[in-house]
């Protein structure tokens, strides 16, 4: 029999990425003013169709980039070569208002909204070029926030333009040999030129960044040590540094390399996923930077770059699983079983399958969107002194769970979406592997959930924090109307034990076991309370899907692990027993001979 011969399975309909979602819509005309919703959703919808039409195609000509060390004559260039896709990708983006809409503040503090609305509908197709872009969204907001006017007249409007001929994008660097995640350790040293350059005290830096993401930017924000060792991460400045010199090159002059700031790039890495993405090992040795803020207050100075970071990746995530979700619930509606006879949407035992992954993009995608809401909330200093000090209590604590609690829970929905398929879903060609690969490592950027969960024990220290988040789930509770009460009386139960565990689950001394549970815990919680929010709305409001809001916040409190993250912390607070239990794991792991 030739191939095209016999049985031939139509191909999944591609659908407009924005209508067919089974969450966004609606949740967007919660959290907008009628009149920002009605404006922006038929862009949004234009993008839903760019998505297919446009975006998808150009993954095909994103390919992993190539560095050049050295020319023919044996000098030192370090040339990064980047695929005409990916660059293609940045510049739509950018094009699309990523991360300019957020600056512009047409619409205020709804900005942040509509524009991780574009990112979301985006994400699953573009390669990650938002991991460039988030940074560069951090940088802008930090330069914003300390930079010195001419920087904010100079670099800012590069950094937010819609032109990509003349845009810059911006990196991170951290991350270094000694202590990953912990820059305490930092190696990388600026001393003083004793100068002043157009952007700040200029400074000369040397060290090696281990994992340095955008490694084709145009400049970086970075960590250097101006302080004693023993200072640890309070010896620690902020830096803004141009990847190439000069940072504003002549039109008719050739782009130059990094080595023109004393940058080398000594090779790229060779990743799981996110093959596009130029990630280099570079040293800086002698290289030109700006001091950022004040002297010894790196750390500080560079959290808005995390928090921004933190909550774009999240978003990477939840748009991956957007993508494959749809991929799965598209199929179901063309693959027959049963001898031909049935359609997969027709058969119960596999929509109940798609019911739950689409009930964990629900969850997540709610999640994400309230702490963005917040996060606009606080950059536009919305509300009076005693509401915006609660928006920025609730967003401290929420962004690390947010990015540890949706990084966690949507690789494995992304792996039910694809085993919908069947064998199907194993090839290449569905999206499922790029997906899924690109999004394991938003388990690892900006901080693993063990990492996040300390920076959260950090966060509570101040009980203010705490307190702020408990009040608001209690609050979106009360305000339950009386006829729906009866119908979510256990999920009620289910939430007051959690919420009454968590609100002493920091109380010293901490169990070294309760950190991560009790992050795990109040993401149940904020994603139970955001997905309450939206079912009481959606009930008030009339809208068609109210007993569907109504039956996925019911059904999230028992999926979401509330009960069992609630036990875990319980179990997890007894110190003898966690002693007993930490000595345990070590013979488990190790042997009993340790």
């Amino acid at each position: 029999m030739r191939i095209e011969e016999g049985f031939q399975q139509i191909p999944f309909p591609q659908q407009n990425v924005y209508t067919s979602d089974t969450v966004l819509p609606a949740l967007l005309k919660r959290l907008l003013p009628k009149s920002i919703f009605e404006e922006i959703e038929p862009d949004l919808v234009r993008l839903g169709n760019d998505v297919i039409n446009r975006i998808r195609d150009l993954g095909a000509e994103a390919h992993p980039p190539k560095l050049v060390q050295y020319d023919q004559w044996g000098r030192r260039v370090d040339e990064l070569h980047t695929s005409e896709g990916w660059r293609n990708l940045k510049a739509i983006a950018q094009q699309e208002g990523i991360p300019a809409i957020f600056y512009e503040r047409k619409y205020r503090e709804h900005s942040r909204i509509y524009g991780f609305a574009k990112a979301a509908l985006m994400a699953g197709d573009t390669h990650l070029v938002f991991c460039p872009l988030s940074m560069t969204d951090g940088a802008a907001r930090t330069i914003e926030l300390i930079g010195n006017q001419e920087a904010k007249n100079d670099i800012l409007p590069r950094l937010i333009s819609r032109d990509p001929s003349v845009a810059f994008t911006a990196g991170q660097w951290m991350t270094e040999r000694p202590g990953g995640s912990d820059v305490s350790l930092t190696e990388t040293t600026a001393v003083s030129t004793g100068h002043s350059a157009r952007y700040g005290p200029k400074y000369s830096l040397n060290g090696l960044k281990w994992f340095s993401s955008a490694t084709d930017g145009d400049i970086s924000v970075a960590l250097a040590r101006t302080g004693t060792v023993e200072a640890g991460s309070r010896g620690l400045s902020l830096f803004l540094i141009p990847v190439r010199l000069p940072l504003f090159p002549s039109p008719s002059e050739p782009k130059p390399t990094s080595t023109s700031n004393n940058i080398f790039l000594h090779r790229l890495k060779n990743k799981i996923g996110t093959h596009a993405l130029p990630t280099a090992e570079l040293t800086l040795e002698g290289a030109e930077g700006y001091l950022l803020g004040n002297l010894n207050q790196g750390v500080k100075n560079i959290t808005p770059v995390l928090n921004i970071t933190r909550i774009w990746s999240s978003f990477h995530s939840v748009g991956n699983l957007r993508k494959c979700l749809g991929i799965a619930t598209s199929y179901a509606t063309v693959r027959r079983i049963q001898s031909g006879k049935v359609l997969l949407k027709d058969a119960p035992i596999h929509v109940a399958q798609l019911a739950e992954v689409n009930l964990l993009y629900r969850a997540l995608c709610h999640f994400a969107f309230g702490a963005v809401e917040l996060l606009g909330k606080a950059e536009c200093g919305s509300g009076n002194k005693e509401e915006q000090e609660d928006v920025q209590r609730r967003l401290r604590i929420l962004t690390p769970v947010l990015k540890g609690y949706t990084t966690e829970k949507a690789c494995s929905g992304m792996e039910e979406a694809m085993v919908a398929l069947g064998g199907a879903g194993y090839m290449e060609e569905n999206g499922f592997g790029l997906c899924i690969r690109d999004a394991l490592v938003e388990k690892i950027w900006e901080g693993t959930t063990t990492v996040l969960a300390l920076d959260l024990v950090r966060s509570v220290a101040d009980g203010k924090n705490l307190l702020a988040f408990i009040s608001w789930a209690c609050s979106i509770v009360a305000s339950t109307p009386g006829v729906l009460t009866p119908g979510f009386e256990a999920s009620f139960k289910l939430l007051d034990l959690a919420i009454n565990e968590l609100s002493t689950a920091y109380d010293a001394p901490i169990s070294p076991l309760v950190p991560r549970p009790a992050l795990l815990l109040v993401g149940s919680i904020a994603s139970s309370i955001y997905l309450l929010e939206h079912a009481i709305w959606s009930h008030t409001h009339k809208e068609l899907e109210a007993d569907v809001d109504i039956e996925v916040f019911n059904r999230w409190i028992v999926q979401s692990g509330l009960e069992g993250y609630t036990e875990a912390v319980k179990k997890a607070k007894d110190a003898g027993k966690a002693g007993a239990r930490v000595k345990a794991n070590e013979k488990i792991v190790f042997g009993a001979k340790l």
